[in-house]
């Protein structure tokens, strides 16, 4: 066994060295599922979920922006979204138009009684962050963050 080899035996399933707790998906899981059971919680006292939660913080970014788009960055599958985006408009939080350049995108773009309960819902979601992110510089945030990206680019098959 060569030294970088055993360097990394542990992270992987497939060796004898391996520990659950040494392997990084383990705790991607692990935090992804806590913080998915803490905005259910928060989320559910102001009559929303995380998927519009989702589709508003992108919309706050991007205004006009196509529903595939949405799906894409939501990490969501087209028709899931397509069906929380047309909830979304019934309910008046997002408006739908068909792309003036190619008739068969729609554009989502929020309204602003979308915007107004966007804000109700940032200020129920933000002690998430600030008790997750505790004792973490920003400088730490932003190595994490990248980390993250890394393994993402690495998993994704179109990256490869």
């Amino acid at each position: 066994m060569t030294a970088a080899k055993s360097k990394f035996d542990m992270y992987d399933p497939l060796s004898e060295n391996f520990h659950r707790q040494e392997f990084p998906f383990y705790w991607v899981a692990r935090v992804n599922a806590l913080y998915a059971q803490e905005m259910e919680r928060v989320l559910k006292k102001i009559d929303m979920d995380v998927p519009r939660w989702r589709i508003m913080m992108i919309l706050m970014e991007q205004d006009r922006i196509s529903i595939s788009e949405i799906a894409d960055q939501a990490v969501s599958k087209l028709p899931t979204a397509t069906k929380i985006l047309y909830r979304m408009r019934d309910q008046g939080l997002i408006e739908l138009v068909t792309s003036p350049t190619d008739g068969r995108v729609t554009l989502a773009s929020m309204t602003s009684e979308g915007r107004d309960r966007l804000e109700l819902v940032r200020e129920s979601v933000s002690g998430i962050f600030r008790r997750c992110f505790q004792g973490l510089t920003a400088a730490q945030i932003k190595r994490l963050n990248g980390l993250l990206e890394q393994l993402h680019d690495n998993m994704d098959p179109g990256k490869n």
